[in-house]
């Protein structure tokens, strides 16, 4: 397709044209296709129609690989919760609860700064489709992230199945903070180095508000006394 940046340029050039201001383009994001209109009559293609098969065919297999898999995904988050919990007994809860702060507020921030770079280069290179795809990528990407970060440091007691479901919302919910703030600036379709940071204290508010609803439900000391006076068969004084 044409490069976003100058259309016309683009297509004088790929098709051995002189430029002009008055040279019209035409683009079509499904099949692929776009013509280039010099006036007087010429109209010629900038897309050939054997690289448009192609591209039509491996957005297809892309589409639908990524349904499936986004399929799997649903399907594993909606099972049912296994009968395997894993125990706060022993644990110092509350440096658990720091140290999953940290953890997921750093990464997030080294994250969605390295993503912020590949962002500008796909929309560079891609124009439309290279932002919707590097968007998605890193929804994925801070998903898995918290997915991760949430089964080694996330509350407890819990499921592994709890685990990821936590994790999953705080990195999902983690991006539409950071597209809703790009988005309110005007920046779309280019996320900026600032995001980052938006990204990171995004995080943070959502960890500690899981830590939070977790505390309630459970009525815990969160800090390891509970485990203590069982231990004991006493409460401390």
């Amino acid at each position: 397709m044409p490069s976003w940046y100058d259309e016309r340029e683009d297509c004088a050039l790929t098709l051995n044209r002189p430029e002009n201001f008055d040279i019209q383009v035409t683009t079509h994001w499904l099949p692929p296709r776009a013509t280039c209109d010099f006036g007087a009559g010429e109209v010629l293609q900038f897309v050939s129609t054997a690289r448009s098969v192609v591209l039509t065919v491996l957005f297809v297999l892309f589409a639908a690989a990524t349904a499936f898999s986004l399929y799997l995904v649903v399907r594993r988050l909606a099972a049912e919760p296994t009968t395997v919990t894993r125990s706060a007994e022993a644990v110092d809860l509350r440096a658990r609860k720091r140290w999953h702060l940290a953890t997921g507020g750093v990464l997030s921030l080294l994250l969605i700064t390295v993503f912020t770079v590949i962002n500008a280069v796909a929309v560079i290179l891609g124009d439309a489709p290279g932002a919707v795809v590097s968007s998605a990528a890193m929804a994925a990407a801070l998903a898995g992230l918290g997915a991760w970060v949430d089964r080694r440091t996330g509350p407890l007691p819990g499921t592994t199945l709890d685990s990821r479901r936590r994790g999953v919302v705080a990195g999902l919910t983690v991006f539409a903070a950071v597209f809703a703030v790009t988005g309110v600036t005007g920046d779309l379709p280019f996320f900026r180095l600032w995001a980052a940071p938006v990204g990171a204290v995004a995080c943070l508010f959502v960890v500690a508000a899981q830590w939070s609803r977790l505390g309630r439900t459970d009525g815990g000391t969160g800090d390891g006394d509970a485990v203590e006076e069982h231990m004991l068969g006493d409460p401390r004084p």
